[in-house]
This record gives C-alpha cells, structure tokens and sequence, in this order.
C-alpha cells in the first residue's frame, strides 16, 4: 500500500510540474506579446503627435531599408522586414531593432562563434583522404572539400557506417550502445518528452553515471518546454546527469530565441556516435503518434569520423557552461583499440547560424549541381528560397530525375500549406513530388548518382537552413548509400505521386491562402 501510494504522489507530482512547465511557457508568450503590443501603443500614440516626428521616421525608415539591404542576409529575410516597416515605418524599425539587433542575441553570436571557431583548431588534416576522393570522383571532391575547407569538418576512412531506416531500429541499437559506455556519454537533442523512449535512455544513464562514466545532456528549452517537468535539472544533477539547457526560453523579445538547438547527437566513449532525425520521444519509435506512421531515418558511426560529432557536442557544452575540456580526452581511438575499417569515405558536419556560411544548404546545393543521374530527396518540409528551387528545377529541366517525399499527414497544417505551395513550381518543372501516405516522413536524407548521401537533422526549411544548430553525415563510395536509395525505393511504394493536375485544382481561397503564407515562410 506504501508503494501504491508512493507511486501516486511521484505521478501526482509529474502532473503538477507538466502544469508549472506550461504555466512558464504561457507566460512567456504573454509577455512578449505585452511587449509587442506595447511598441504598437507608442507608435499610435508617436504618429499622432507631430508632423516632425512623421518626417523624422520616414527619414529612419529609408536608412532602415538601405541597411537591411545592404546585409548579408537571405532575401526571403530581408523582404519581410522591409515590407513590415515600410508599412508601419516607426513601429517596423523599433520591432527590427528588437529582434534583430537585440544586444543579447548579438552577445550569444559573438560567443558562439568564439567557441565554434576555437574548436577548430583540434581538427585533423585531411589531405591524403582529399587527394584519394579527387583521384576517384572531382565531383565528390568538390563537394567534400567545401566541408573540409569552408565548413570546417574534415573527411575520414576508418569508420563504419550503419543506416536505421525507421527510428524503431536506431533505439534499440541505441540503447544496447549506451549499456556497452565505459568512459563517457554525450547527448545533445532538441526534444525529450517523457514515455517509453526516454524512461529507458533514462535508465541506462542513471545506472552508468552511478558507475562513474561522465554523463551529460544538452536539451534545446523550446523545443522541450511543454514536455520536460520543471525540475528536469534538479533530477538530472540528482542522479549524476549532467545537464544543459540550450539558449533558455526568455520573456524578452529577441531573435536569439528563433536559434534552437536542432541537433540529434549521442557520442559512447569517442568511437561511437547517432546523429539522424530522431529525437528521445515515443512517437519517433512509432508509439502514440498522432499522425500515422512516423517514418524517421537514423546513422550510427563507429570509428576516427566520431571525432567531428564529439567536436560538436564540445563546442556547444562549452558554450552553455563555460567548462574548459581537455579535449584530447575524447578522441575516438583513446578507448578503442581495434581500428575500424569501412569501404568509403564519411563526413560528419555541422552549420550554425552564428557565422556567414550556410553550410547545411550549400551542401544540399553542391549535391543536387553535381548530379548526373538522379537525386532522392525525403523531408518533412519544403519551403525553400530561390537558390534551392533554382537547383531543383534546373536539374529537373536537365533530364536529372528528382524525387521528393514529404508527408502525406502533417504535423503543422500551415506549414504543410506552405509546403504544397512549392509544388506546382516544381513538378511543372519535371520534380517528381511523392507524399508518404501511411503517416508523416520526419527524414532528412539525399542520395545522388549511387555514389553520395547524407543523412542528418536539417530539414529543406529556412529555419534548419538558416536559423538553427544543425548536423549531418556525408558519405561518399560507403555501401550504406544503397541501403539509403533501397529504403527510398520502398516508401516510394507506399507514396501518391503529386500531379500537376491535382495542383491545378486546388481551390482558389487555398491557392490565395499559401501565398499569403509565402510571404513569412522564412519564419515558419
């Protein structure tokens, strides 16, 4: 009866701190739109006061508007913030100011950055591997050495390569991995939502930080926030975890808040590392999902080309808690003995919105321009700036045969509307569009030609593309690419093609809807 009782509470008590969780998630937005609605007041009350004051905000306005154009931003950005304060010239410009050149989103670039690019410096040289990929394929060179050069990530042999086609597969060998830690487990996700999934992961960590391995988690605020209890850290630290929100949820209006930590990493003791669209939730393992079957992809990676991935979570876990790390600690062959041998050659990566190159699109970009046969393209979303559609068409108008699977039951219908918006550009082009129809395909993958994939976190959005923490792994000449455009042939077998007919007919108030929501797709 003591047991019962002692359960009850324990689950009394989840409820409770679900309720304090959403309470701060609520009264955060409340704020910010108190903060919004303040900077409309004062604009009425300013507009109305003097002539002088309209003179002088139309003069602001135009400096505004050369300014933002004259930044190195995407388009489909700077479009939106000029049309805003063109139409409300004062309360446009003081919303930019706001958001955009808030002190402290410009503190945490700054920062974020410093740490990024400090990291660097313990990457190895990739020369000999450069020169192999060069002599086997200039156009995988070409793109590999973007990775290596601009993005910052070398290329590695000795590593194996696993594919999970469904995110049921990558947690069981998942958890078998993390039960094999020794030294040390790294976790980085953007939502954990307590069930099934996380009560296991949960366990095996608990149980090996009480054994001494040196646990620690990175957990993205937003995307947790209506999930996690409130006092998810203090359990956390209770039991040996150590714990690390990313970028905290804050009632002052600032686009810091727009850059989340998107990322799916697990690192074991350096040789072995997850990264894919999977996150620590029981719907991605097919268990309570709302929107039919939840097809997700996964990669794990065992060898020298960890590095990159640890690399990543240590950047990031400096960044947030300012501990210094002897990183040679956690090199991949410190606590493995027994080289790794692969077939081919990988590259895990990582983009940041804190510097000026847009790694995760670029690689996309180079992928699809260096195309002779086809491209196999599965993402959750499509709403894409003008390089991408320029790329995709291109290559379609070029006899490539490109396919595209997106869902055929969303998770957000408005971003699904923006979505479908893309497709008649598209597939009047000659792209073929499929949606998945026994569910939602959360995937991230692009296979091209047989010869090069990548599987990772980043979605064909803006929000992975320009705004959020994002990883992936391309490989060139691994026999997992196969396994990739096997999986990809199979759920094309449970997909409707998208006609142009069908575009055709959709309803007018629907077409007038999706361009509407074009305009602020970059914010979607």
């Amino acid at each position: 009866m003591a047991k019962e009782t002692t359960k009850h509470s324990k689950i009394g008590s989840t409820d409770m701190s679900r309720r304090i969780s959403v309470f701060k998630v609520v009264l955060v937005i409340l704020l910010i739109i108190l903060q919004i609605g303040v900077t409309f007041a004062f604009y009425t009350w300013i507009s109305a006061y003097t002539i002088y004051l309209k003179v002088l905000a139309l003069f602001l306005t135009f400096l505004a508007v050369i300014y933002i154009i004259n930044k190195r931003d995407n388009p489909a950005y700077k479009l939106i913030w000029v049309v805003l304060i063109l139409a409300a010239p004062l309360v446009g410009g003081l919303l930019y100011i706001f958001f955009a050149g808030n002190r402290t989103r410009l503190k945490f670039i700054e920062e974020a950055l410093e740490n990024h690019l400090d990291t660097f410096r313990y990457m190895p040289s990739d020369k000999e591997n450069q020169k192999e990929i060069k002599e086997l394929s200039k156009s995988a060179s070409v793109q590999s050495t973007y990775i290596s050069k601009a993005a910052g990530y070398p290329v590695y042999k000795n590593t194996s390569v696993k594919y999970f086609p469904l995110g049921e597969d990558n947690f069981k060998t998942l958890v078998e991995e993390l039960n094999k830690a020794k030294h040390y487990i790294f976790m980085e996700y953007f939502i954990i939502k307590q069930g099934k999934m996380w009560d296991t992961v949960l366990e095996v960590l608990t149980r090996k930080a009480k054994e001494g391995v040196d646990v620690r988690l990175i957990y993205d605020d937003v995307g947790c926030a209506m999930w996690m209890p409130s006092r998810f850290i203090a359990e956390m630290t209770a039991s040996g975890i150590k714990v690390a929100p990313f970028n905290p949820i804050s009632p002052v209006v600032s686009l810091r808040q727009n850059n989340r930590d998107h990322r799916k990493i697990t690192i074991i003791d350096g040789h072995t590392g997850f990264t894919g669209g999977i996150n620590l939730a029981d719907e991605y393992i097919n268990i309570g999902s709302k929107f039919g079957h939840w097809k997700d992809t996964g990669i794990m990676l065992k060898g020298d080309a960890v590095w990159n991935l640890t690399l990543m979570f240590l950047q990031t876990w400096r960044m947030l808690t300012k501990q210094e790390d002897n990183y040679s600690l956690y090199t991949p062959m410190r606590h493995k003995k027994t080289p790794v041998y692969s077939d081919g050659y990988v590259q895990p990566y990582g983009d940041t919105p804190v510097d000026s190159e847009i790694v995760g699109e670029n690689i996309y970009l180079n992928m699809i321009n260096k195309a002779k046969y086809y491209v196999y393209i599965t993402t959750p979303y499509l709403i894409i700036d003008n390089e991408m559609v320029t790329a995709l068409t291109l290559a379609a108008k070029s006899g490539i045969d490109v396919r595209i699977i997106t869902p055929g039951i969303p998770d957000k219908k408005i971003v699904y509307m923006v979505t479908q918006s893309y497709y008649q550009e598209l597939v009047s082009a000659g792209v073929k569009i499929y949606q998945y129809t026994p569910g939602f395909i959360h995937a991230k993958t692009v296979i091209v030609d047989d010869t090069v994939a990548t599987v990772g976190t980043i979605n064909f959005d803006y929000r992975s593309l320009y705004l959020h923490f994002e990883c992936g792994v391309w490989m060139f000449n691994t026999s997992t690419i196969f396994e990739i455009k096997e999986d990809f042939k199979n759920t094309l077998e449970v997909c409707d093609q998208v006609t142009l007919e069908e575009i055709k007919n959709t309803s007018g108030l629907k077409t007038l809807g999706q361009s509407l929501l074009r305009l602020i797709a970059p914010l979607l």
